[in-house]
């Protein structure tokens, strides 16, 4: 269970727990056996389009307020790489004829919605190996439909396909609860809480308000948020392997590009350089190493030698100190 930095800080130095990092957050592992006595411990999801708010509250604190940035790149890529499929299958080199869709008529999820639904499943899980998590209440987003169509309409939304296979899946581990819109809102307003118009501002007000009232309809508790930090965290860009680049280089040739490897090295894996501290991987430049910064794409060190960093452990998104 969650615990005080004092106790954590015993522990330590007594050598009754472990402490390690897992995604900028620091936590402890205990090195002998408790009792299996734990509370109950909610996630508030707030679905967003730009931006997606998490909490982690029971009903004597609020752990961890999220701010996410969506995934909502993968379907202009996913089309991109269509158009070039066909265009190679138009030009003069070594293709396979074009066959029948095999996809055809089989329960499947869209590549862009998959990935905006399973992001927000990656962040519970994550999550749920820091705190005991029982309950996860999501705010539910329904798509516009109209009046004059059937129930048929909703089976072709790529929102209402997406957010039943993230309710399944979150069945399966934890118990479920949505509310709606209006709903939060009433929450929102008894509480007298303010939520912000700025959507992409980096505040507590902007999305995460509306998952904490969501995780404290569940477990209430106190109704004055007792932590507004946040720990904003993104989807790292991770460019797959490409046979040739999109466009010819000099000589008309397409070299190599792309990949989840550097030098036999994880793409995103922490490092701590002795200059410029913590950074993570990017790339490889003649045979050394790129490092970029945790929180941004900004390149720091281009062709970093072997003994000036130490590779620490992977992550799996790029992330901000809470504000």
């Amino acid at each position: 269970m969650p615990t005080s930095p004092p106790v954590a800080r015993h522990l330590i130095k007594s050598g009754k727990a472990t402490p390690y990092w897992s995604n900028g957050i620091f936590c402890i592992r205990l090195n002998y056996d408790t009792k299996a006595h734990t509370q109950e411990i909610v996630v508030g999801v707030d679905p967003g389009s730009k931006k997606e708010g998490f909490t982690v509250k029971s009903q004597s604190h609020t752990y961890l307020n999220v701010q996410a940035d969506a995934h909502n790149k993968v379907s202009k890529k996913v089309a991109k790489r269509c158009e070039l499929r066909r265009g190679r299958r138009s030009r003069k080199c070594p293709n396979r004829k074009n066959r029948m869709n095999r996809l055809a008529n089989k329960e499947r999820i869209p590549a862009g919605t998959r990935a905006r639904w399973d992001w927000k499943l990656r962040i519970l899980q994550w999550l749920s190996k820091l705190y005991p998590i029982t309950h996860v209440c999501v705010e539910d987003i329904k798509a516009q439909t109209k009046q004059y169509q059937k129930k048929w309409n909703q089976s072709f939304s790529p929102l209402e396909v997406g957010k039943q296979w993230f309710y399944s899946e979150i069945r399966k581990r934890w118990e479920l609860l949505t509310l709606q819109g209006w709903e939060t809102k009433e929450i929102r307003d008894r509480l007298a809480l303010k939520k912000s118009s700025k959507k992409l501002a980096d505040t507590f007000e902007a999305h995460c308000v509306d998952s904490w009232c969501l995780a404290y309809h569940t477990v209430r508790g106190s109704e004055i948020p007792d932590n507004t930090d946040i720990f904003c965290i993104a989807p790292i860009p991770i460019r797959r392997r490409e046979l040739y680049r999109q466009n010819p280089q000099k000589g008309g040739k397409r070299p190599r590009y792309g990949g989840t490897r550097c030098l036999q090295t994880v793409k995103n894996t922490l490092v701590r350089h002795v200059k410029y501290g913590l950074l993570r991987v990017s790339g490889h430049q003649n045979g050394k190493l790129t490092l970029s910064e945790i929180s941004s794409s900004k390149q720091v060190v281009f062709q970093a030698k072997q003994e000036d960093y130490k590779i620490l452990k992977r992550i799996n998104f790029r992330y901000r100190p809470m504000v």
